[in-house]
């Protein structure tokens, strides 16, 4: 047995003592005795919950993680309350040593610690440095599991090193965008989430690692996406997102919006994605555009000839042109916008990435914006949508 004495954990002969709490890193509970216990692995990890620090505790069925925090003074009764009576296995991770513990079917307690050896920081070559990312490795993020980019164990897989990167790119580019945000409730539209793993990780990191009240709504046009994404939503205790059918053509809500994203809304939807956003005074803007045909359709030009004429040069262009009129309309109304490279999540070739915030643009550069704007229009013989709806 263990036993728990003033906030510190003690082996059965009450001398071993393996206290943990103020270093502890993580605890996985594995083994389970039987086929009756109910949960096949339980993994405990450090977590903050309004400012305040505490221990995320989430239990795993082989298709499910259920979670709850408990408080630094619970920790030690939780692993106790698990183990050895359910678990034969604990695995506790600590700042400078990893303790395994198994208890064996005579009741005889083993132990095992590996101890770590540190390198100091000024040997280690500035070139091996590891990237700090926001979604650190080793933290148990149910949306990356249930993507296949982490492991139950929190690793990165490797074959998804690189859609793990590009997820950390996202969140870092939201991050730099809400930096001064000094509101505690933050209303969020996601147009076209389709599955919404984004979705979801974008609601993780502004509520678990931010601290951020959040109310987030995800739409999308497939009856039978929406069931998934709330049956995940209640799956991962998101309690602050919810997903309802609906069109960005025409989308209405009396709730006032601070962000609006789009990642990837197909050709014209993008537009009425930005329109919304827009029109709802939407401090915050992240738009992925895809599948840009509209310009495609009407752009002709006797001086780009040489580019018309191949059907890949014109599609590029178009696409370039499209958003370079976004990016002017969205400053006309008042926006500081920004066209970033941004690698496509579906691992299809790098595409770009819209992001505006509301602010005091000057009258003459919106002046300025809506010119050059109109100008190219007319010297391309187009009018897009985005030109139509926000001019």
């Amino acid at each position: 047995m263990l036993f728990v004495n003033e906030g510190n954990l003690y082996g059965s002969n009450k001398r071993t003592y393996f206290g943990f709490r103020r270093r502890c890193k993580k605890v996985i509970l594995s083994n389970p005795v039987d086929n009756t216990i109910e949960y096949k692995k339980i993994e405990i990890l450090p977590s903050t919950v309004k400012g305040k620090t505490c221990y995320q505790v989430c239990r795993y069925t082989k298709t499910q993680v259920f979670q709850k925090n408990v408080s630094q003074e619970q920790l030690l009764a939780v692993v106790q309350m698990y183990f050895p009576q359910e678990y034969e296995q604990l695995h506790i991770f600590v700042d400078e040593q990893d303790i395994s513990l198994r208890m064996t079917k005579k009741g005889k307690l083993l132990k095992n610690i590996n101890k770590k050896i540190t390198v100091a920081k000024e040997r280690q070559p500035s070139h091996n440095r590891k990237k700090n990312y926001l979604l650190e490795e080793g933290c148990m993020i149910p949306p990356l599991i249930d993507m296949g980019v982490f492991t139950k164990d929190g690793k990165v897989v490797r074959s998804m090193y690189d859609k793990y990167k590009q997820i950390n790119r996202f969140i870092e580019l939201v991050d730099d965008l809400l930096k001064d945000e000094k509101k505690e409730l933050l209303h969020i539209i996601d147009f076209g989430c389709e599955k919404s793993y984004l979705t979801f990780i974008l609601y993780y990191y502004l509520v678990e690692l931010k601290h951020k009240k959040v109310e987030i709504i995800g739409l999308d046009l497939k009856a039978d996406v929406i069931k998934k994404c709330n049956e995940a939503a209640k799956k991962y205790g998101y309690t602050g997102i919810h997903f309802e059918l609906g069109d960005i053509n025409g989308y209405k809500t009396d709730t006032p919006i601070d962000m609006v994203v789009s990642l990837h809304a197909c050709d014209t939807a993008t537009d009425f994605a930005l329109f919304n956003a827009v029109s709802w005074n939407a401090k915050y803007i992240m738009s992925v555009p895809c599948c840009q045909h509209e310009v495609n359709g009407q752009i002709q030009s006797e001086i780009f000839a040489p580019v018309m004429r191949h059907g890949i040069l014109k599609d590029r262009m178009s696409a370039i042109v499209t958003d370079a009129i976004r990016g002017n309309m969205l400053e006309y109304r008042g926006y500081k916008t920004q066209i970033i490279e941004f690698v496509d999540m579906a691992h299809s070739p790098k595409n770009l990435l819209i992001r505006a915030v509301k602010t005091n643009v000057s009258r003459e550069k919106r002046d300025k914006a809506i010119k050059e704007a109109r100008d190219l229009c007319e010297s391309l013989h187009i009018e897009p949508s985005i030109y139509k709806l926000l001019k």
